[in-house]
């Protein structure tokens, strides 16, 4: 974990502060803004915002002119299926933007533990993390501590996944592809091995140290450079891991529906990460504008079945001079986020 992010990270976590600082206990930053793992200009920065509840905060924000949802909605929403997705912009269109998951205290401590009840929280904060706020020195302890826990749960969730004896890197890299495996995303089958290059000496001297407390504490063997499990899963732990994931991939998935009521400008920031990550022009029609929940879902599939197997490189669709002067695509999603503000 580390405390730095950049200059424009922090002015956007202060921002935030500024609007609702007494309901946040800390923010941090992870994702490709952090690891440099391929992002452009158009990338969010990806937070995560602890805060003590959720009612206080989102009135805060509505006050401030910052979310135009009902707090007591979002804060309903919280709870059902924490966390909520929102888009954070004190600029609006002409500055940076923070994809923001807001979620509890009590909330992050269990998602963090061996007690969640899916994988999202766990498979982004297990990576670099970056603590651009906390709001005394007794949570940045707590923050440090969940992280900590997070990172001894790997063992548990990724032992029947991975080939034994193992190596911080086999494990490491084994872990992404499972987390990524656990969710329905538009990346490449190859953006775990790129997360994990953007990171590597972050990940093999982490889980490298979960190793050797796990041989202290008898559940790992060392045999030279590797590592063996002193005990194979058995067929009921395997059964309870499956379950578990699948499980998880079906909440992450129930969320997507959740975060087009939460996360004001959904659409033009799907196209916008589809087309970046998967090098595919997207082309709206008027009906998928205009009803996305209902006409979308072809494009969904079409994108699900036809992203490539390898990561796509160099500059994207809205970097090769398109972006500077608008495309149809991007320009009518942004219409589309307008009227959404003016409607709620």
């Amino acid at each position: 974990m580390t405390t730095t992010g950049g200059a424009a990270a922090q002015a956007l976590a202060g921002a935030l502060v500024e609007a609702a600082g007494d309901q946040i206990r800390a923010v941090l930053l992870y994702g490709s803004r952090l690891l440099d793992a391929a992002p452009d200009r158009y990338s969010a920065y990806d937070f995560v915002v602890i805060v003590e509840g959720y009612d206080r905060f989102y009135r805060d924000l509505r006050s401030r002119g910052l979310t135009h949802r009902p707090p007591r909605l979002m804060a309903a929403a919280a709870r059902i299926l924490p966390p909520n997705v929102i888009s954070f912009s004190p600029q609006s269109s002409e500055g940076p933007v923070a994809k923001c998951l807001i979620v509890s205290v009590p909330h992050f401590e269990r998602e963090m533990s061996s007690r969640s009840l899916d994988h999202f929280f766990i498979s982004r904060m297990i990576q670099q993390v970056a603590v651009l706020y906390v709001s005394d020195f007794r949570v940045e302890r707590w923050v440090e501590g969940c992280l900590a826990e997070a990172r001894r749960t790997v063992l548990i969730w990724a032992a029947p996944y991975v080939k034994s004896p193992l190596t911080p890197e086999s494990l490491a890299l084994g872990m992404l592809e499972i987390c990524y495996s656990s969710e329905i995303r538009p990346e490449s089958g190859a953006r775990a091995r790129s997360i994990f290059e953007a990171q590597r000496a972050y990940l093999v001297k982490s889980v490298g140290e979960m190793l050797d407390a796990a041989v202290r504490e008898g559940h790992v063997k060392k045999e030279g450079d590797r590592y063996v499990l002193t005990r194979e899963p058995g067929l009921s732990t395997r059964v309870r891991r499956r379950v578990y994931l699948t499980w998880s991939k079906a909440r992450v998935t129930g969320r997507w529906l959740k975060h087009t009521l939460t996360f004001e400008g959904w659409l033009p920031y799907i196209v916008r990460k589809v087309e970046r990550r998967t090098g595919l022009r997207v082309e709206l029609s008027p009906l998928e504008r205009a009803w996305p929940l209902l006409f979308l879902w072809p494009q969904l599939i079409k994108v699900l079945a036809t992203r490539p197997s390898e990561e796509v490189e160099g500059p994207r669709a809205l970097e090769e001079g398109d972006a500077a002067e608008g495309t149809d695509s991007v320009n009518d999603t942004e219409r589309v986020e307008d009227t959404d503000k003016e409607d709620v």
